[in-house]
């Protein structure tokens, strides 16, 4: 039975973001590799796009592995006021997944909106009619010769019915882990993304005890609940009294082969015996005979 391909990590993009004005990033084969000097952006460039892209959450300790509030997305998104002298901006942030195997494209993103000190107005969106950004879709319009990102109607009215554009975090998590993941349950997929990014941890590369390792699974692994326990402590004690019972019968058929051996030692010696009357029997027998044929 063939299993169905799974969605890998094609491109991913950005649209008015950081220092970036339209940049694509092409994966192969679901991998990416970023090469760089200290400071100039690999990690700010893949922690913009994981997890944030997974489940739509843009707050400040998901954008710093080492656990940090104090970058925001609105600072990304704008830039340093030092830097750049822009105090609002509209960005995009989006994943493209394709279907091992075949031409079949899915993509997930993120629109934003910031204007500096006044927070940031997000929207979500999912497009799945095989559309593909940079190719037979945007996510701007030109205007006197700038492109000009869509604000979230101008996206709804283009996507229509070949997607969705939601406006909370909790449906574009919906959305993407039943496009692409496909959890039983949303709770399932939550503790997916809370172990990557208790994996993406630094302290993984500055120790590789397996202690250290071990504690940051076990803190990344949701607890087990007490119906959960129970079915597994109640399917072990049944494979103790199995395994119980497998060893009595194994005891009792030692038992009973023995038993079968003796008697079967005791019906030959019986058999031996009997055979050896039967032959002096027939002896005595012939001997006594001997002189009435002698008479004949």
């Amino acid at each position: 039975m063939m299993t169905e391909a799974k969605w890998v990590m094609n491109r991913a993009g950005l649209l008015n973001f950081w220092y970036y004005d339209d940049e694509i990033f092409h994966f192969s084969d679901g991998k990416l590799l970023l090469r760089g000097t200290n400071g100039s952006g690999k990690s700010v460039t893949m922690q913009s796009f994981l997890p944030v892209l997974l489940d739509g959450k843009k707050s400040p300790d998901r954008l710093d592995p080492f656990g940090s509030k104090a970058r925001r997305m609105e600072d990304y998104l704008l830039g340093e006021k030092e830097v750049v002298d822009r105090d609002e901006r509209t960005g995009y942030l989006f994943i493209e997944y394709k279907k091992a195997g075949v031409e079949r494209y899915i993509t997930t993103g993120i629109g934003m909106q910031a204007k500096r000190h006044k927070g940031i107005k997000s929207w979500y969106f999912v497009i799945t009619d095989n559309r593909r950004i940079g190719h037979d879709f945007e996510l701007a319009h030109s205007q006197l010769g700038d492109r000009v990102p869509f604000s979230a109607k101008e996206l709804e009215n283009r996507i229509s019915d070949g997607g969705y554009v939601v406006h909370s975090q909790r449906e574009y998590m919906e959305l993407v882990n039943k496009y692409i993941f496909g959890f039983q349950s949303n709770e399932a997929y939550e503790d997916l993304i809370k172990l990557l990014i208790q994996l993406r941890s630094p302290k993984l590369s500055k120790d590789f005890k397996p202690t250290v390792i071990y504690e940051i699974l076990e803190s990344a692994l949701p607890p087990l609940t007490d119906d959960e326990l129970r079915h597994l402590s109640d399917t072990i004690e049944s494979m103790d009294q199995t395994q119980q019972q497998l060893e009595q019968l194994e005891r009792e058929f030692a038992s009973s082969s023995r038993l079968v051996n003796q008697y079967h030692l005791y019906n030959q010696y019986i058999l031996a015996e009997r055979a050896a009357k039967w032959e002096n029997a027939l002896k005595r027998y012939t001997d006594a005979e001997l002189p009435f044929r002698s008479m004949r």
